[in-house]
């Protein structure tokens, strides 16, 4: 894409945040790349759009709808058959659709839940302690959280597996085509969903959203569609991204897992510092009318891209913020967003995740990466480690 004529040429990079340079090696640390030039840079990639690098300005632009609108939250755009409701609403619009899920991840209900969390933990850890080695992701990072989501929506674990491929065609497609048929396939499937809660609504998630009232009204099919898809992909993919993230430093940091393996009270504030320094999660903006900020002239119609991550690496905000340290006193980062669109589901995310490391640590306080087998990353709107293979000594058998 030509560099448009607003933009100056000393803030173009070339970024392509699918590609990012060097993030074959270390995928997250290749961001840091980015705060050695100006604060604010333009990309001529995934159709063009500006890229905000350090925190106060990530801040601003996910505090302020106007101009910064989520109505359109994917680069490049992409045609599909909803909108992703909450997130892609502005206030006041945004509200009525978030109070219909948000009542579901209070405090109260998500402290209910650890139970089911804690056994799920266990039952997958004790499955694989045995064998002396496990591939983190599959074995253990995308079943805990998956099978709690499907849990909290009420739906059967037979249905888990194509659930998993659609969302994986949607949030990392092979190619466009891939993307349209996981939202076809997404799409009557929930319909039929849709179909049985109108006749037995239970008193669960799926069930709020079929029966939920919106501006004094039933609930519009096409709007309780982007509601299921919108809870669907948020409950499928970023705490497991977090999760690996977070085994894989473990593996390779020794004096990191020492340090949580004889401090587990210091496990509430690893899970904050993972999400500081891994965030996977990241979305677009659409300007809504021309504005100047800092000295850049953003033009109606330009797209925005947020990376939390770089918020977490910038050395303005944090001391020495590509270290990872447990006992940092400050845990405000922006892994869940801020201002009205943060995240609903923060509550269980971060309950899942201490869940994980208190239970983990319980059973395999000691484990390292299976050698001649590196960890695999993956690029993209979710960045993740698509596999983790470890290794610890196996219990000799009584």
């Amino acid at each position: 894409m030509e560099t448009p004529a607003h933009v100056p040429p000393e803030r173009v990079v070339d970024w392509d945040f699918y590609r990012p340079p060097g993030g074959e090696e270390n995928l997250n640390l290749a961001w840091e790349k980015l705060h050695e030039g100006p604060d604010i840079v333009w990309t001529p990639h995934n159709g063009g759009h500006w890229i905000v690098t350090r925190a106060e300005d990530i801040e601003f632009v996910q505090r302020n709808h106007d101009p910064f609108s989520m109505t359109e939250v994917v680069l490049p755009a992409t045609s599909k058959p909803m909108r992703l409701l909450p997130l892609e609403a502005d206030p006041p619009e945004h509200a009525e659709y978030r109070k219909i899920i948000s009542g579901h991840f209070m405090p109260k209900p998500v402290k209910e839940l650890e139970v089911d969390i804690r056994e799920l933990a266990v039952d997958l850890i004790e499955g694989f302690k045995a064998r002396g080695e496990c591939e983190f992701v599959a074995d253990f990072a995308l079943k805990l959280p998956i099978q709690l989501f499907m849990k909290i929506v009420d739906l059967p674990l037979s249905d888990l597996d194509r659930l998993l491929e659609w969302t994986e065609q949607t949030v990392r497609p092979k190619d466009e085509h891939a993307t349209a048929w996981a939202f076809r396939m997404t799409s009557e499937y929930l319909d039929d969903v849709i179909r049985q809660r109108r006749v037995r609504p239970g008193d669960d998630l799926v069930g709020a959203i079929v029966h939920a009232k919106v501006f004094g009204r039933d609930i519009s099919d096409a709007e309780m569609r982007g509601v299921l898809f919108n809870v669907l992909f948020g409950g499928l993919d970023t705490v497991t991204s977090t999760m690996g993230f977070a085994a894989n430093f473990l593996a390779h940091n020794p004096a990191h897992r020492k340090q949580l393996s004889k401090q587990p009270e210091l496990i509430p504030k690893a899970v904050e510092e993972f999400l500081r320094v891994f965030a996977p999660s990241s979305t677009g903006r659409l300007v809504m009318r021309d504005y100047e900020y800092k000295g850049v002239q953003f033009r109606k119609g330009d797209r925005v891209y947020v990376r939390p991550l770089l918020h977490g690496m910038d050395e303005r905000r944090y001391t020495d913020p590509l270290a990872v340290k447990f006992d940092r006193t400050s845990n405000i980062h922006a892994a869940f967003g801020n201002g009205p669109h943060r995240c609903p589901g923060a509550n269980l995310a971060r309950s899942e995740l201490r869940i994980f490391l208190e239970e983990w640590f319980r059973r395999i306080p000691e484990f390292e990466p299976q050698p001649d087998h590196a960890p695999r990353f993956h690029a993209g709107m979710v960045n993740c480690v698509i596999t983790v293979p470890l290794k610890w000594r196996a219990p000799v058998a009584a």
